[in-house]
């Protein structure tokens, strides 16, 4: 079972969404609150080998300022959630500044999101597949949870609690994220396409997607190819890239009471971080505290990746 703790904590994630509280929304400013831009982890270091973050920003920039068919994508993406494209530019260079290159070409990733349709792929770590594993007892307090961004939140912090790094149900689990043991079955922990998103995320906010626009398929862990092709393919990685981005934004103003549409530095950060309702509320608890010992809150604030936004955002929105 889940732990008196977690159980406690989702039930008041749950519980804060469903009320859709009306708190005192705190606007946050733009710009950064650090100085200085934040250490930069190695991991993003050791993937900049033979070139430099600069140039790494320059590329990406530069494919967003001369696709113009990408850039109307972008424009219409974010349309669709209701955000300012600010927020999508800024989730791109971050993830293709810090983590991959991005591809000199928008139709690369098009011919890439193909393959992933022919490929025989699922779910599973070692004989067990994800479906057998929420079969399990563990994990049936999930199953009732209709949104799919809870449902599949509930499930994580049953996976963190009860099977990461322990002996349980039989078997031995690995010491790693949900997301990385079971849904990235090519390349363990690595996210993909123009967004760079991974499957977990893509069932997360399906629902989301769908409900604006109907073309988008449902996704089911029981077609992973079609996941793949849908988080590799630009037009939908976009529509996705900016549900999250949304769902971020309505999380802080309804969980922590603050409105961070006018920051992309933070919503760039919480879309590197993810696990944005639980960053939320801890926010709140942490804020709620301070109030009572007559402290002033602490605002959301930028990381590394989320701070490199901020710094460039003139240059940024130059290219909208």
């Amino acid at each position: 079972m889940i732990k008196p703790a977690a159980a406690a904590l989702f039930a008041m994630l749950i519980l804060l969404q469903s009320m859709q509280l009306s708190l005192a929304v705190t606007k946050v400013p733009p710009g950064n609150r650090n100085a200085k831009q934040p250490a930069i982890p190695g991991g993003s270091i050791k993937r900049t080998r033979g070139t430099t973050f600069e140039k790494k920003y320059k590329k990406i920039r530069d494919l967003l300022a001369r696709d113009r068919k990408l850039m109307s994508k972008i424009k219409s993406a974010a349309r669709t959630h209701g955000i300012d494209p600010i927020h999508i530019i800024g989730a791109l260079v971050g993830e293709h500044t810090y983590n991959v290159d991005a591809k000199d070409r928008l139709q690369s990733y098009y011919v890439k999101a193909l393959a992933y349709l022919g490929q025989d792929l699922t779910f599973k770590y070692e004989r067990t597949t994800l479906k057998k594993l929420l079969k399990q007892p563990s994990f049936s307090k999930c199953a009732s949870i209709s949104n799919a961004y809870d449902k599949w939140t509930c499930r994580e912090a049953v996976w963190n609690r009860q099977y990461r790094g322990k002996s349980f149900a039989g078997q031995r689990w690995p010491n790693n994220r949900f997301g990385a043991v079971f849904f990235q079955p090519l390349y363990a922990g690595q996210t993909f396409g123009l967004g760079q998103l991974n499957p977990l995320t893509a069932l997360k906010v399906n629902d989301m997607v769908r409900a604006k626009t109907r073309r988008e398929p449902k996704l089911s862990i029981n077609n992973a190819p079609l996941i793949y092709n849908t988080i590799m393919e630009p037009d939908s990685s976009l529509l996705y890239m900016a549900a999250v981005i949304r769902h971020s934004i309505d999380s802080y103003a309804n969980i922590a009471g603050f409105d961070i549409s006018g920051n992309p530095g933070i919503t760039a950060t919480l879309y590197n971080l993810g696990n944005v309702t639980v960053r939320a509320a801890k926010l709140r608890n942490t804020n709620a505290k301070r109030k009572n010992s007559g402290k002033k809150p602490i605002l959301p604030k930028e990381n590394y990746y989320g701070w490199l936004i901020n710094q460039k955002q003139s240059d940024l929105r130059s290219l909208l």
